[in-house]
C-alpha cells in the first residue's frame, strides 16, 4: 500500500473536457488535487488505486470543465440590475446609469454589489471574472474573501466620481490598489481606461507607459456603437481603434470589448497586433449596438474571449447563455451553420479568456500543473438526455442552474449548488435594501 499517494481532493467524473489544444474528452476519469493544483487526470479506476484523498467526490452524471471566465463585466453593477431597460446605450446611460452611479456609488455599494455578483457568478460555474469599476480596492476585497479568481479594473475616466477627481488621481489610485494585490495568488490588475469618447489623449498615454512598465493589460470599450465611431470622426478626425493605434495601445496587452464597428482592414491590423476581443453577445444585442464580426476575428487568428458585460445591460450574468447566443449568433450573421462549433464556444469562455488576461499558464483549462479551477455540471436530467456529445449539451441544452460544484484553486466555493464562502440570504436582503433606497429616486 505504500505506493498510495495522499493528496487533498479527488474528483470522478462521467466527463472531462480539459478544454485542451487536442480537444480531448475524457471519459470515466478523475481529476486529483494537490495544493491547489491539478496533479493528475486519469482513468477512475487507476485514480482509485494511485491515491488516497481527504475530499472525494463522485460526479458520475456531471461533466467537469475549466471554471469559465467573464472576460468583461462591471461586477458592481448587479444593484442596478433592471432599473432601466430597452432604450439605446447613449440614453440608458446619459439619463438612468450615470445619475443613479453619481447619486449612490460608494463603498459600499461596490462591496454588496460585487458579492452579489460573486455569488451569482460562483453558482453559474464562473471562477473568475475581468472587472471594470469605481472602488476596485473594494471588489478586489470582496473577491478574495470569496475565494474567487479576479482582475480588478484600475478604471479610468475623464470626468470626476466618487472614486477620483480626474485623470491624476484615477492615476495615482490606480497604481495605489495596483500595489495592494501585488503579492496575491487570486486578484491581479489590469487598466481599465473607460472608452476612446470618455478618456482624453493625455491620460492614455499615461496608460500605455504605465501598461508597459508594471506589465499589466488594459482592458476598454472600443468600437461599441456606431454613434461611438462617428464622435470619434468628428473631435479627432479618425477612428477609435486607429487613435489607439496612434496612442500605441493597440498591443497585445489590449483587450477591446465589443469591436460591433469594424471593417476589413481593421480586422486585419487588429490581428497583427495580437490585441485581443471580448464578445459580449447579449448585451451587444440588448442595447442594438451591433454584431461583432466574431467568425472573420477568429479566422484572421485573433483571440476572441467571452464576457456578459454588467447585470445593467445584459442583465445576467450567465456565460451558458453567452456560449448559446454566441454560437448561434455567429452562424446566423455568417450565414454558416457550420460557423462557431460548440467547442469553440466554450474556448471562447475558458481558456480564450485566460489568454486575454494573460494568466493562460494558470488556468482556462484542465491541465497537469494548473490551478485547480473546475465546475461541475450535471448532464443527468430529462433536459439533457441523451447525451451523445457532452460539448453540444453544455452549449445547446443546458443552463448555469445544472452547475453543481465548483473549485477556485481546489477550494470548494460552490458544494451541492451552496455556496461555502458566502451567506446568500444575507446578500439577497442587502440588494433588497439598495433596491428600496435606490428606486424612491430613479424616475
Amino acid at each position: 500500500m505504500s505506493g498510495i499517494l495522499n493528496i487533498d481532493t479527488l474528483i470522478h467524473a462521467r466527463w472531462i473536457v480539459p478544454v485542451d489544444a487536442g480537444g480531448n474528452i475524457f471519459e470515466h476519469h478523475s481529476i486529483a488535487i494537490r495544493s491547489g493544483r491539478i496533479l493528475d487526470i486519469l482513468p477512475s479506476p487507476e485514480a482509485v488505486q494511485r491515491f488516497s484523498a481527504e475530499n472525494v467526490h463522485h460526479l458520475y452524471d456531471h461533466v467537469l470543465i475549466p471554471g469559465l471566465i467573464n472576460t468583461h463585466t462591471h461586477a458592481a453593477m448587479t444593484l442596478l440590475r433592471g432599473l432601466a431597460d430597452d432604450m439605446p446605450l447613449m440614453t440608458w446611460l446619459n439619463q438612468h446609469i450615470w445619475p443613479a452611479e453619481r447619486r449612490w456609488v460608494s463603498e459600499e455599494f461596490v462591496a454588496d454589489g460585487t458579492r452579489l455578483a460573486v455569488a451569482e457568478m460562483l453558482r453559474g460555474g464562473i471562477t473568475c471574472f475581468n472587472d471594470m469599476y469605481f472602488f476596485p480596492d473594494v471588489a478586489g476585497h470582496v473577491c478574495a474573501a470569496a475565494g474567487m479568481r479576479a482582475m480588478i479594473g484600475l478604471i479610468l475616466i475623464d470626468f470626476p466620481s466618487a472614486w477620483a477627481g480626474g485623470a491624476e488621481e484615477y492615476l495615482q489610485r490606480a497604481l495605489e490598489v495596483h500595489d495592494q494585490f501585488r503579492h496575491s495568488s487570486l486578484i491581479r490588475t489590469a487598466f481599465a481606461p473607460h472608452a476612446p469618447y470618455s478618456v482624453s489623449n493625455t491620460p492614455l498615454e499615461r496608460v500605455r507607459v504605465l501598461s508597459d512598465e508594471l506589465e499589466i493589460p488594459v482592458h476598454m470599450h472600443v468600437h461599441e456603437t456606431r454613434d461611438e465611431v462617428k464622435q470619434n470622426l468628428i473631435q479627432y478626425g479618425n477612428r477609435p481603434l486607429q487613435r489607439l493605434e496612434e496612442l500605441g495601445l493597440v498591443s497585445p496587452s489590449l483587450m477591446a470589448v465589443h469591436m460591433t464597428q469594424l471593417e476589413e482592414d481593421e480586422i486585419k491590423a487588429f490581428a497583427e497586433s495580437g490585441a485581443h476581443v471580448v464578445h459580449c453577445p447579449e448585451s451587444n444585442l440588448k442595447l442594438a449596438s451591433g454584431f461583432c464580426p466574431v467568425t472573420s476575428l477568429m479566422q484572421a487568428g485573433v483571440n476572441v474571449a467571452l464576457g456578459t458585460d454588467g447585470a445593467a445591460s445584459n442583465n445576467d450574468l450567465n456565460m451558458f447563455s453567452e456560449m448559446r447566443t454566441t454560437a448561434l449568433l455567429a452562424k446566423g450573421v455568417a450565414r454558416d451553420a457550420s460557423a462557431l462549433p460548440a467547442y469553440d464556444a466554450l474556448r471562447m469562455a475558458t481558456i480564450n479568456g485566460a489568454r486575454a488576461l494573460g494568466i493562460d499558464r494558470e488556468t482556462g483549462s484542465l491541465e497537469i500543473g494548473k490551478m485547480a479551477d473546475i465546475s461541475a455540471v450535471n448532464l443527468g436530467g430529462l433536459e439533457t438526455q441523451p447525451v451523445y456529445h457532452p460539448v453540444s449539451q453544455l452549449v445547446y441544452a443546458t443552463g448555469r442552474d445544472k452547475v453543481s460544484d465548483v473549485w477556485v484553486a481546489g477550494r470548494q466555493l460552490l458544494r451541492s449548488g451552496q455556496l461555502t464562502t458566502l451567506d446568500g440570504q444575507e446578500i439577497i436582503s442587502r440588494a433588497d435594501e439598495w433596491r428600496s433606497r435606490i428606486a424612491q429616486h430613479d424616475h
